[in-house]
């Protein structure tokens, strides 16, 4: 069984370092997605120890020190693959990794900012290799992953969805109102998502959030665990 978990670990992780390392080292999973990574000291604790860990590879962008960027941690050998050209502002919040059966892209998208990065995908899509496409899309469909309208590119998320590319969580569990992200208001919102191309769907066993590590105040995103068998 191979476990991808994308997690949004706010801010670079913060004073927060040690125990979230801690937990993704007990985890385990083969891959790990992070969003709102920032090459920083915080980001280079983060790489060592989890280097320390067996994740010997590593995949960064050239982001700005205070940026809040993507990056990729595995045990299982995989290329890198950097897209600088994929947005004009925010090409460093998007990078994928190249595993022998699949490729694993990761991302944090902005929050209600204008990008091209939705674009940048649907025409990644398109290409015949199997792929996860997993992170903080900060986005989702009105009224499900959310009570209310305010998503912006819902329709960029059905673009997706016409080029193949199946909601992993929503493949398991149907239309059940989940949340990785809370207001302070307490309105829940699924910003967090792992896209599955449809060769990669028949070996897909599970889709699901660790809400604990959120509650625990870890970081203010749960993170999303994917299962492939």
């Amino acid at each position: 069984m191979i476990k991808v978990l994308s997690w949004n670990i706010r801010q670079g992780g913060g004073s927060r370092l040690v125990k979230i390392t801690s937990n993704l080292l007990t985890l385990k999973p083969q891959i790990i997605v992070l969003s709102e990574f920032r090459n920083n000291h915080s980001g280079l604790s983060i790489r060592a120890k989890l280097a320390e860990g067996g994740y010997r590879y590593q995949a960064v962008t050239a982001a700005k020190p205070d940026d809040n960027s993507a990056a990729i941690f595995s045990t299982l050998p995989g290329d890198i693959k950097l897209f600088p050209e994929s947005d004009p502002t925010y090409g460093h919040n998007v990078l994928a990794m190249s595993f022998d059966a699949f490729d694993v892209y990761g991302m944090y998208l902005p929050h209600k900012k204008k990008h091209v990065l939705f674009d940048f995908l649907i025409e990644k899509a398109q290409e015949s290799t199997p792929s996860i496409m997993a992170g903080d899309f900060n986005s989702g469909k009105n009224g499900i992953d959310q009570k209310g309208n305010s998503f912006w590119y819902e329709d960029k998320l059905k673009v997706l969805e016409s080029h193949g590319y199946t909601d992993a969580f929503r493949n398991i569990h149907g239309d059940v109102r989940e949340y990785s992200w809370y207001s302070h208001q307490g309105n829940g919102y699924r910003y967090d998502h792992s896209y599955v191309s449809k060769d990669l769907i028949p070996v897909i066993k599970d889709c699901y959030y660790i809400h604990e590590w959120r509650e625990q105040n870890l970081s203010d995103h749960s993170p999303m665990i994917v299962e492939i068998g």
